[in-house]
């Protein structure tokens, strides 16, 4: 990158000045990945369609407080000849504001921190001061910074004033946090969200910068910074200026791992591949030396699951592996593991590293428990899916002897119907039979609706919609004896006192005919909760008996049942035969 013809004199000063502030943008061509707001700026300023009020957000870092100096650098660029006399983002040599505006030092250029000045009465100042024409330059500019930290009261009194502003008067505001600012005051303001910087445009930025400073950077060490600035440019140079003090020379990507604290990206592969190998001892070594050397080993465990992540999103799209800023032995390793690895493998070592990762960072033995996280990792890494362990069983059983007791069912008419899912456990509802009204063969007469069953009043109630009633039918009531017009039931000791009288009413109501529900002394069946609870563990223990359930066990110790769901078999074609007995 070559040096802007229109940047502030950079050797200014007796004293050091750190990279961010000396390379700080001073125009629209210096900034780096901002080019959709650019371009509408730009826009804007040639047809004289310039608003009124702009809002800047992104995250830290990305160029909010300097787009606003180089905004109104932009609106009050003027040559000494006055040659030019409207605002321009072409700003080819330093304008007679401009040192003034990029060194927060010109009166009609206001800056204020709004996290420390967030009254009523800081507002106010700013009302009374904007009435008046600016002293020297074209526009008088506001610039509040962090202006989601004023209160409530002072956005209120801001209002009248953005929405009508005196002609010279223009206001920029900066926020990381747009979402606390009021939609009355982004709907008066024109919003450009800063976008993170990509990697590979920020490591080619920082090898500009390095040259300018006469540093020897390594292009690796370029891309640890630039990942862990994590698109914030202010980051990367402070980090760039740490590295160049911290080598004292130049500057290697072993110097930048170890000031950050970071491990050695190609010994993360080896210790990937050792996990994945199910090597639990090779990856135990491959982290006490990481350890030694001065890495953190949460640290370790994060470049782990980025790792996995890379990984994970090459077998998804192959195209990934492409980006300069990954570096090429991750790149190449990244692909064949992606090529060898099964999806479901790569979703439980991120599942466990990132529960792994939370251990770490909590306990006061961070070694010996990111240990523990590697072993789990190497030990599950040695198992197959439960895909794998079906499909094994299943092909065992069917190529096993009949006869012998303890093989898996040798047909698959013979393997019993039953699904785990992940879901939570059905509810009684569930499984009470849907009630399914006929249509009536008279439809200009309206007939009485006729319920012959405890099932169908629940299922009647589920239609209407009153969860409360049937919840409470399901929860509270046993049944004594069920028929058209008349319930005898009895009550659980949690069952509402305006029950009977409720579902009285509702019946009555829902049917079109009188209904009697009386209270009986009889202990009636079970709630109907009662007994789907108890045909769901019937249930279990048919699974928890079946061969095929316990072999799928046996190979993963400590798994268990969480739930039952069984699948109702298929329907044959009216063709079918069964098979006859002999």
């Amino acid at each position: 990158m070559s040096e802007p013809a229109d940047s502030v004199d950079r050797t200014a000063g007796t004293g050091y000045r750190v990279l961010p502030r000396k390379y700080r943008p001073t125009s629209f061509a210096d900034l780096i990945g901002q080019e959709a707001m650019v371009r509408t700026i730009s826009n804007a300023f040639e047809t004289g369609r310039i608003p009124q009020a702009w809002i800047l957000t992104g995250v830290r870092g990305v160029g909010k407080t300097t787009t606003a100096r180089i905004l109104a650098r932009a609106l009050n660029y003027e040559l000494p000849d006055g040659s030019i006399k409207a605002p321009t983002v072409v700003m080819p040599v330093m304008g007679v504001h401009d040192q003034a505006i990029m060194e927060s030092r010109h009166p009609d250029v206001l800056e204020m921190d709004a996290a420390s000045h967030n009254s009523v009465e800081d507002v106010r100042q700013i009302n009374d001061a904007v009435r008046y024409a600016p002293m020297s330059a074209r526009y008088k500019v506001y610039i509040l910074d962090e202006v989601h930290m004023l209160s409530g009261a002072a956005f209120n009194a801001l209002l009248k004033t953005l929405e009508e502003p005196p002609p010279h008067a223009k206001f920029i505001f900066a926020t990381t946090e747009i979402r606390k600012v009021p939609v009355t005051v982004l709907s008066r303001c024109q919003r450009f969200d800063l976008r993170r910087v990509e990697a590979a445009l920020l490591v080619k930025h920082l090898a500009a910068i390095a040259a300018k400073e006469r540093v020897e950077v390594e292009p690796d060490a370029l891309a640890l910074i630039a990942r862990a600035a994590e698109g914030s440019v202010r980051d990367a140079l402070s980090l760039l200026d740490q590295a160049i003090a911290h080598a004292a020379g130049p500057v290697r990507a072993e110097d930048v791992r170890q000031m950050l604290g970071l491990a050695d990206r190609v010994r993360v592969v080896d210790l990937f591949e050792a996990l994945m190998k199910g090597d639990a001892a090779a990856a135990l070594g491959e982290l006490r030396e990481q350890y030694l050397i001065g890495a953190d080993p949460a640290v370790v465990l994060g470049d782990l699951a980025e790792f996995t992540h890379f990984v994970t999103r090459v077998k998804v799209v192959p195209a990934v592996a492409d980006d300069v800023a990954i570096s090429e032995a991750e790149r190449m390793r990244g692909r064949d593991f992606a090529a060898r690895l099964s999806m479901s493998v790569l979703s439980r070592t991120w599942q466990m590293l990132l529960r792994g990762i939370s251990e770490v960072q909590g306990s006061g033995r961070p070694v010996a428990a990111a240990e523990m996280v590697l072993i789990r990792i190497a030990y599950a890494a040695s198992l197959p899916t439960p895909e794998d362990v079906v499909r094994s069983l299943q092909d065992e059983g069917a190529s096993g002897p009949s006869g012998n007791g303890g093989a898996a069912p040798t047909s698959p008419a013979q393997v019993p119907r039953y699904e785990i899912p992940r879901s939570s456990p059905r509810s009684a509802a569930a499984l009470s039979p849907r009630l399914v009204l006929e249509p009536s063969a008279q439809p200009q007469e309206t007939r009485p609706l006729e319920l012959g069953s405890f099932e169908e009043i629940v299922a009647l109630a589920q239609q209407k919609r009153d969860i409360n009633m049937k919840l409470a039918l399901e929860r509270d009531v046993r049944l004594v004896r069920c028929e058209d017009g008349r319930l005898e039931i009895a009550l659980e000791p949690s069952a509402s006192k305006t029950l009977v009288h409720d579902l009285t009413r509702k019946l009555s109501a829902w049917t079109g005919k009188r209904w009697v529900v009386t209270v009986s002394q009889e202990a009636g069946a079970p709630t109907l909760r009662a007994q789907a609870e108890a045909r769901q563990a019937e249930m279990e223990r048919g699974v928890q008996a079946d061969p095929l359930v316990q072999a799928v066990l046996a190979r993963f110790p400590g798994a268990k049942i969480v739930n039952v769901t069984q699948v109702d078999a298929p329907e044959m074609p009216p063709d079918y035969d069964s098979p006859s007995e002999d």
